[in-house]
């Protein structure tokens, strides 16, 4: 069985056939529900919206159809987050998805977590994962759903916005651009736009030793430090070449904590 399934995966193009096939294996009830998604992976669909979760910093986060699935990448965005920790810390997930990365930092423990997102499945999805860990979870665009209680307060503003340029998105595996979200995706002519409107925001928000930390690309990053500064923020750059990863931590003035190495 296992063999005939990394044959099918394999002619389909899955890079690590073998594992995806221990994992379908895994979960399926029966040979039936094997057979439905192979054939689900086979016409495209993510893995992740197949199985229903996603692998993340250790954590296994529920993934819903329709909704933005985490990237290994984006564990540096957590782990640089996870450095500023402080008991009490206010903790804001902007653009959540699923809702990962609050997820993760909230199982700390200690910490007051909240999250937004502009699409509704997303919400659901965030809600599911954070919740249970005692966060808050709101609909609407970038700042506007949350209350007025967190102006000020928030210490760590962690944020993966859409930042892919619209012209690149044609470019990208058809297993994104056909089954997550445009909004999740499209960041604009030079794939900033979001992040430009958060950072004009965040004075608002951020507590006055408060950090933002924002995951970007590697060609993006010079441009976004200038935005940063722009903000009145000071930027650092945290970069993970192993999982092409690369955050800009953006300080208050006078905020302590340090970035990783650049």
């Amino acid at each position: 069985m296992r063999a005939d399934v990394i044959i099918k995966l394999r002619a389909a193009g899955c890079v690590f056939a073998e594992d995806e096939a221990d994992l379908l294996i895994s979960v399926a009830a029966g040979p039936d529900e094997l057979d439905a998604m192979v054939a689900r992976r086979v016409a495209g669909l993510p893995l992740e919206h197949i199985v229903g979760f996603a692998e993340f910093c250790g954590r296994r986060i529920a993934v819903d159809p329709g909704v933005f699935v985490p990237r290994r990448r984006t564990e540096l965005l957590v782990e640089e987050a996870a450095r500023l920790l402080r008991p009490g810390a206010v903790v804001l997930d902007m653009c959540c998805g699923s809702g990962a990365a609050a997820a993760v930092l909230a199982a700390h423990g200690g910490i007051e977590v909240h999250a937004t997102d502009i699409e509704p499945a997303a919400v659901a999805c965030a809600r599911r994962n954070l919740e249970p860990l005692g966060g808050h979870v709101y609909e609407g665009d970038l700042y506007e759903p949350l209350p007025d209680s967190l102006r000020g307060r928030v210490d760590v503003l962690v944020v993966n916005v859409p930042y892919v340029p619209t012209d690149a998105i044609a470019l990208m595996p058809p297993e994104a651009r056909l089954y997550e979200p445009a909004v999740a995706l499209d960041g604009g002519p030079d794939g900033l736009d979001i992040a430009r409107r958060v950072l004009s925001g965040a004075a608002d928000w951020l507590a006055q030793q408060g950090h933002l930390l924002l995951e970007t690309s590697d060609e993006q990053a010079d441009t976004a430090c200038a935005v940063f500064t722009a903000a009145g923020l000071t930027p650092q750059l945290a970069r993970c070449d192993e999982r092409g990863a690369v955050v800009v931590i953006g300080a208050r003035p006078g905020a302590g904590g340090a970035a990783g190495p650049a």
